[in-house]
């Protein structure tokens, strides 16, 4: 995500590295290549303007005796200032009431009724609610559909009543059900348009009067750039919503919409849609955003992932294994099945400082370890425990089995016995020498 934008602001603060202190010409110069970055990610022309305006008052007004470089010193004030753009702080969804309720709103092909699902596995897992989603989509029958499906896959009860063609009185009938259910929290999927038209807008100000949510969520496609945040002042205008998420941000989106539709709305962005999976949802944090735009990667994010799926029995096997010189291949897999537990192999390997600008323009495919574990189930079980038994001609069979070569056999080899000597060194006291590695990384 934001690819593009990160290079240019790149390119644009590389001309402040080298200079001996900050001067007018510099910043301006510097700035100007901001600004065009900006424009070309498709943030509105004022906004840019006024964000570069900030931040040559900020680093002109900036101490000249600070211990930063200028490159340094302007890095940080662009941060700050994307920052403070994009909203500052977090905030949380309101789900104070019994039921809480959430009205989704959005143009037709966003991803409302997708996300609809992510957040309610999103709030069942992390949130230990109960959720019910209600299909008010009474013009497409394959929404409701849809609604059903991903309802199943998280394992959600969805309502819905195809033989009515009121979305109110099925909103409303959605939440009386949900007090029957004993569900605390109620989603409503709403119809969308392919553009903003009155008839849409007369609906859901309706659903909205007659169900009072405590959260209405403006869903927004941030491949749109520019025409998001212009649906996103229209949807506001009639609803005057609590939150925006923004969906597809895994795909070739310019940012536009995540740097200036807080600005244009004064609304916080909530969330963000970050793959195809269910679990692919992420709380949006804007200083987060800010690091991984100006390519400082995102460790916090990539941590609090990792401790999600993490198993603590298991770990402790896993260290006995290690001090025991036991670790085998069985265990090798079962952390490989923990890393695909935590999302787009591309997106984590963003998160992690200065490996945006290496993965550009590489396609990591999410079934990058498939020939690792094609290798492995190849293995006998006496092999995957005694990795020191694999010779040259069990290797071959290995091998042909997977339909691998043997110079693919070598190379996993190679990695585990690599993974096996970092885990004993952060069995001793290595551990805290690679947080600080780590740490000084960003």
């Amino acid at each position: 995500m934001f690819d593009n934008l990160s290079e240019k602001l790149d390119k644009a603060l590389h001309v402040l590295k080298g200079h001996g202190q900050i001067t007018e010409i510099n910043v301006a110069e510097t700035l100007k290549e901001v600004r065009r970055a900006l424009l070309d990610a498709d943030v509105n022309f004022k906004i840019a303007k006024e964000f570069t305006n900030t931040v040559k008052e900020k680093a002109m007004g900036q101490n000249v005796l600070t211990n930063l470089q200028p490159g340094q010193l302007m890095v940080k004030i662009v941060k700050d200032e994307l920052t403070t753009l994009m909203g500052g702080d977090a905030e949380e969804i309101d789900l104070t009431g019994s039921p809480s309720v959430v009205l989704m709103s959005g143009l037709q092909g966003s991803g409302k009724t997708t996300f609809s699902g992510k957040l309610a596995n999103f709030l069942k897992n992390k949130k230990t609610k109960k959720p019910l989603l209600v299909a008010c989509d009474v013009y497409r029958p394959a929404a409701i559909d849809q609604l059903h499906v991903v309802g199943e896959q998280i394992g959600v009860e969805v309502f819905s009543d195809r033989g009515n063609n009121d979305p109110v009185a099925i909103a409303k009938a959605g939440v009386a059900h949900a007090k029957t259910i004993g569900a605390n929290v109620v989603i409503i999927d709403t119809a969308g348009r392919l553009a903003v038209d009155e008839q849409m807008m007369d609906e859901i100000s309706n659903i909205h009067k007659a169900i009072a949510p405590q959260e209405t969520l403006f869903v927004v496609d941030s491949m749109t750039g520019q025409d998001a945040v212009n649906t996103a002042k229209a949807f506001n205008d009639v609803l005057n919503f609590d939150g925006v998420i923004l969906t597809k941000l895994d795909g070739d989106t310019r940012g536009g919409a995540a740097i200036s539709i807080k600005s244009v709305v004064d609304k916080p962005i909530k969330f963000i849609g970050t793959g195809e999976k269910m679990e692919a949802i992420d709380i949006f944090y804007p200083s987060r955003m800010a690091d991984r735009i100006l390519g400082m990667g995102d460790v916090v994010s990539l941590v609090e992932r990792a401790q999600e799926q993490f198993d603590e029995e298991q770990a402790r096997k896993i260290q006995k294994k290690i001090a025991k010189n036991k670790f085998g291949f069985d265990d090798f897999l079962s952390q490989i099945q923990q890393i695909k537990k935590m999302g787009n192999m591309k997106d984590l390997m963003g998160m992690i400082p200065g490996m945006g600008k290496a993965l550009k323009g590489l396609d990591i495919d999410d079934d990058a370890f498939k020939h690792i574990e094609a290798i492995i189930h190849s293995m006998t079980p006496d092999e995957r425990s005694n990795p020191s038994k694999l010779n040259s001609s069990r290797k071959k069979r290995i091998a042909k089995g997977s339909g691998r070569t043997i110079q693919d056999v070598n190379q996993l080899l190679k990695q585990f016995e690599q993974m096996s000597k970092m885990m004993k060194m952060m069995q001793g006291g290595g551990g805290k020498r690679m947080m600080q590695m780590m740490q000084n990384m960003r």
